[in-house]
């Protein structure tokens, strides 16, 4: 068994395969590196089975998604630690190693993540991840290094390491046993906030998530799905009402639930009258959807409370993201009054 294997879950990726796995490769010594297919429809698995014998491939049903996609591919998998690692990833010398010495550094700390960055524009953190994600109290996730639209430039800034309160699912590097205990994604997710549903859940069971700014990759970014795409609204607002419907406490729930309703519903009429009109029907459709899961969701959320070990979680921002960017104008996470 390898201490540590790196998951590429691949959907019509062979682009991005044969672009970027040779770095994983080059720079991923003494890790298994496996490649779990979700039923591509391109020459993906071919390719691999051609010009990368070293690598292990995992041939998926069916498009899984990336939650119940990792999910099934990792029941395969056998090692330490699981490295989760997008396709449009460009890695770099010694990525692993500083993430790897964190996770082993305290047994309470679980899941990490390195420094993101963009692959167009190297100078600047990457939308998904940056360095480190947090979340807010009416449950807006956020970044240091991202807020909302406003993306730094890395001048050093967040070279630390430090808990976080989620770390990205674009490369995501977790204890194999603590992923199992807490059940993994949830397959209902399909795609999009799986990452900080499974966070969340690991905070609620005692459990400590890192960022280290000693490792960086480059991410490409909306290689599946862009974000101009409806459907990724769709499933952005969707997944956001599920996460905090199913991990918020109960004072939590009746106080801080209507806020979020009534803040997605302005952005709904927003979308539909200055932006894409298309969009906001996709917020309508996720909220429609929500409600139609209700009772689905309400047994995942006791599935989820039985978890709990701790009434609060220190790095969940108090205060609301989208008070302190649009009203106070604060662009920046060291603005912030955290």
């Amino acid at each position: 068994m390898r201490e540590t294997a790196i998951v590429i879950l691949n959907y019509n990726g062979e682009h991005y395969l044969r672009k970027f796995l040779p770095s994983v490769i080059q720079y991923s010594p003494g890790c298994e590196i496996v490649v779990a297919d979700n039923c591509s429809t391109d020459e993906s698995v071919t390719y691999l089975k051609e010009n990368h014998p070293e690598v292990t491939v995992i041939q998926l049903s069916c498009n899984h998604g990336y939650s119940a996609g990792y999910n099934e591919a990792l029941a395969q998998v056998t090692a330490e630690y699981y490295v989760l690692l997008n396709s449009d990833v460009e890695v770099t010398p010694n990525w692993v190693t500083p993430v790897i010495e964190l996770l082993k550094s305290q047994d309470n700390i679980v899941a990490a993540q390195p420094k993101i960055l963009m692959y167009d524009k190297k100078t600047h953190f990457e939308y998904a991840g940056a360095g480190g994600g947090y979340i807010d109290c009416l449950g807006y996730p956020f970044c240091r290094g991202r807020l909302f639209l406003d993306v730094e430039e890395d001048k050093g800034q967040y070279d630390d390491d430090i808990n976080i309160f989620w770390a990205t699912g674009a490369c995501l590097f977790i204890k194999a046993k603590v992923f199992h205990e807490v059940g993994g994604f949830d397959p209902d997710f399909f795609a999009h906030m799986e990452e900080i549903d499974l966070c969340w859940r690991i905070n609620n069971a005692g459990y400590e998530i890192a960022y280290t700014g000693k490792s960086k990759v480059y991410h490409v970014g909306g290689g599946t799905l862009h974000k101009s795409n409806p459907r990724k609204t769709y499933l952005n607002f969707r997944n956001g009402l599920t996460l905090i419907y199913k991990n918020y406490s109960r004072f939590d729930l009746w106080t801080k639930l209507p806020i979020r309703l009534a803040l997605d519903w302005i952005a709904c009429i927003k979308f539909m009258l200055f932006d894409s009109f298309n969009d906001g029907v996709a917020v309508a459709k996720a909220h429609f959807h929500f409600i139609k899961h209700l009772r689905l969701n309400f047994k995942k959320r006791r599935a989820v409370l039985k978890l709990k070990t701790q009434r609060s979680i220190p790095t969940m921002f108090r205060g609301s993201v989208v008070f302190e960017y649009y009203i106070k104008r604060k662009d920046t996470f060291k603005k912030l009054d955290f």
